[in-house]
């Protein structure tokens, strides 16, 4: 895993080694099954899938840069907000 990447990727044929808890992993799918990943994160006991359906890595790579980012300012609040 590179020093700004965030995520994991499983090929097919592979397995997934160590992770982190909350770690993002893609989980490629096989072209017979349609392609794509299986993508969600990786806790204690459990993969939870992040979408219901399999995702390109294009996709599941600008998802997790998004959510992140949201993360870093999602515990700010706008004390003058104002529903107009």
């Amino acid at each position: 895993m590179g020093r700004d990447v965030n995520y994991q990727v499983v090929y097919r044929g592979e397995r997934l080694e160590s992770y982190q808890p909350g770690g993002w992993v893609f989980f490629q799918r096989s072209r017979e099954s349609g392609g794509g990943y299986w993508f969600g994160r990786t806790y204690d006991y459990c993969f939870m899938l992040e979408f219901d359906r399999p995702v390109s890595l294009a996709e599941g790579i600008r998802y997790t840069l998004t959510a992140d980012r949201v993360a870093i300012t999602a515990h700010l609040f706008d004390d003058d907000f104002e529903l107009t």
